[in-house]
């Protein structure tokens, strides 16, 4: 690049968009890349604070700020997205579906710690609608070395950095236990909110039964669900430590693999999540997830709905962040 006086640079080429900033109205490019500066600009140039501007030099050992960031999307994209327009030296990730957004943490670790370069995203995991952008990438100077852009490549060199995973549709079984619902003492307040946190998704409730505090029932329900080909089945309540709740001994006694029992988020901490057959799952819901907005439910919901299966350590890690 090579600097000039604006005033002295009427006939010549700009090197990257001009960015126009007004509080409260506005925040984007007055002028684009390659923009041909006419004497009418000089004004508008000096209002945005550019008494000086960079002309773009072509270097075949030197990369545009928009080339890079291309290079750097496609580090980072897979099916299921497509990229924004270069505007200002960034590319955003666009969501071609609903889905959950998978990270390749490590990778993107790298990226962010090989200098001059950047890639944010929205947090791992999270629910991602379609048409919403969940990431952005750019390098931070105006032009880089085509040598340290061949060189970062090598942490991603097929790309896959973020994946975007769409929602299966399931078939789910709901199970409602408890003597103070299952012989109508109180209303039953829980199934509404799950059928709720739910709605997003594409689902199929098969079913919805209420059973007493007894594990034999409890247990006879999950196994009809998962003979009837349920996908989840969800179990509302009966999950602390008090004598009368049996629902962690059913699960147990009804599911291939435990993955946990309990789990370090604030509101939740007694969930369970355990692995039936043919790896479904069924989730056990403490009572806090009836009454509190956010809980353990919604992080984990995402992933059961995209068939990611979830690993002991990735709960036991919740615990940073996990006081919602």
């Amino acid at each position: 690049m090579r600097e000039l006086k604006t005033t002295e640079a009427v006939g010549k080429t700009l090197c990257q968009d001009i960015t126009q900033i007004i509080k409260g109205e506005k925040k984007g490019p007055v002028f684009r890349k390659g923009h041909i500066i006419r004497e009418e600009d000089i004004p508008v140039l000096l209002s945005v604070g550019k008494d000086h501007i960079y002309i773009w030099e072509e270097g075949e050992d030197t990369l545009h700020e928009n080339d890079a960031a291309a290079m750097l999307y496609e580090m980072g994209r897979s099916e299921n997205m497509h990229p924004s327009e270069v505007k200002e030296g960034k590319i955003e990730f666009i969501a071609d579906c609903d889905g959950m957004l998978k990270i390749q943490s490590e990778k993107l670790f790298a990226l962010n710690s090989f200098g001059q370069m950047m890639m944010a995203t929205k947090k791992n995991h999270s629910f991602i609608k379609k048409g919403e952008v969940f990431a952005g990438t750019r390098i931070i100077p105006l032009s880089i070395e085509r040598e340290k852009m061949e060189e970062v490549k090598k942490i991603a060199p097929e790309g896959g950095i973020l994946q975007l995973l769409p929602f299966e549709k399931k078939k789910v079984g709901l199970i409602s236990t408890g003597n103070e619902v299952f012989y109508k003492r109180i209303q039953d307040t829980f199934t509404p909110v799950v059928r709720e946190k739910l709605s997003p998704y594409p689902v199929e409730i098969i079913g919805h039964v209420t059973c007493p505090d007894d594990v034999e029932q409890e247990k006879g329900a999950i196994q009809d669900f998962l003979r009837q080909g349920a996908d989840l089945v969800i179990c509302m309540g009966g999950m602390s430590v008090d004598p009368d709740d049996r629902t962690p001994l059913a699960i147990r006694l009804s599911t291939e693999e435990v993955v946990s029992y309990g789990a370090p988020v604030l509101p939740g901490s007694m969930f369970m999540l355990a692995y039936a057959k043919g790896k479904v799952p069924v989730l056990g819901l403490p009572g806090s997830i009836m009454f509190c907005p956010t809980t353990v439910f919604d992080l984990i919901l995402p992933r059961i709905m995209a068939g990611d299966i979830v690993k002991k350590e990735e709960i036991d890690a919740l615990g940073e962040g996990g006081l919602l």
